[in-house]
């Protein structure tokens, strides 16, 4: 496979391979817009952008079928969908320790994103490492890709979480936690409308973007394997590196190589 900025022939895709991954005849993709890092929603006409929107343009373009994007304001409303069987394809951050891999077959990750805490106004918690303390309340979006982590590891600090991003942010406005856990772009977004709160240094987790399927019959690898060449041959080309300069995100690190499996 070649990434070429404007290719007059589609390269040739085994029929298996469509079949896989656009088994309707169409593309069904699912973009999460409420990550600014790989989509964004045009609130006057609707139409999202990005990184992820590119991939999938790209990727239907080689499927040589019709393109169906879908907006989801939340991951874990788009891993709904895509679970449920309403989208054949999402971009969305997965892998080992997302909670999300018993269902969903993944890529390996095409970008990084990090995440840290915004601590409410006059908190004493100034580093990650204060987080996990006897007494420390921690919210974060149910469903999430790194709520399963903070399930796993905060050891002394009580997670509670809440049905998407702004129902979140409101447990720490509301003073129901004392510290929110997020993407860290997201945070910056968030932050202003909370006075006096805090985005601490560091990170706890890199969330790595991916494409994402749901799991097929044993034997059906053909499309699954296809999407892991396609991103590995995106970052290899400059494809995302350029993707996500023209949307303003040049200084988003690209993933590094992975293993094909």
């Amino acid at each position: 496979m070649m990434f070429l900025a404007s290719c007059a022939t589609t390269p040739s895709v085994p029929p298996q391979v469509r079949e896989d991954l656009a088994p309707t005849g169409k593309l069904r993709a699912g973009i999460n817009y409420a990550n600014a890092v790989i989509a964004t929603k045009d609130p006057a006409t609707g139409e999202l952008r990005g990184v992820s929107v590119d991939l999938m343009r790209e990727l239907a373009r080689r499927l040589d079928v019709p393109l169906e994007l879908s907006g989801f304001d939340f991951s874990g409303k788009l891993t709904d969908a895509l679970n449920a069987g309403v989208l054949d394809i999402g971009g969305i951050a997965g892998g080992a320790g997302s909670g999300r891999e018993k269902t969903l077959d993944f890529t390996a990750g095409y970008l990084q994103i990090e995440t840290t805490y915004l601590v409410a106004p006059g908190s004493l918690i100034r580093s990650i490492a204060e987080v996990d303390r006897p007494g420390v309340r921690v919210g974060v979006a149910d469903k999430s890709a790194f709520q399963p982590f903070l399930a796993r590891t905060l050891k002394n600090a009580t997670l509670s979480t809440g049905p998407g991003n702004p129902t979140a942010f409101e447990l720490l406005r509301s003073g129901k936690v004392d510290v929110l856990a997020g993407l860290r772009h997201q945070l910056m977004e968030v932050a202003p409308r909370l006075p006096g709160s805090r985005i601490l240094d560091g990170r706890f987790l890199v969330v790595e973007q991916t494409l994402a399927i749901r799991k097929l019959p044993a034997g059906r690898e053909a499309g699954i394997r296809y999407l892991r060449e396609f991103i590995e041959e995106a970052k290899a080309s400059g494809f995302i590196a350029h993707s996500l300069e023209k949307s303003g995100n040049a200084n988003v690190p690209v993933s590094p190589p992975a293993m094909l499996k």
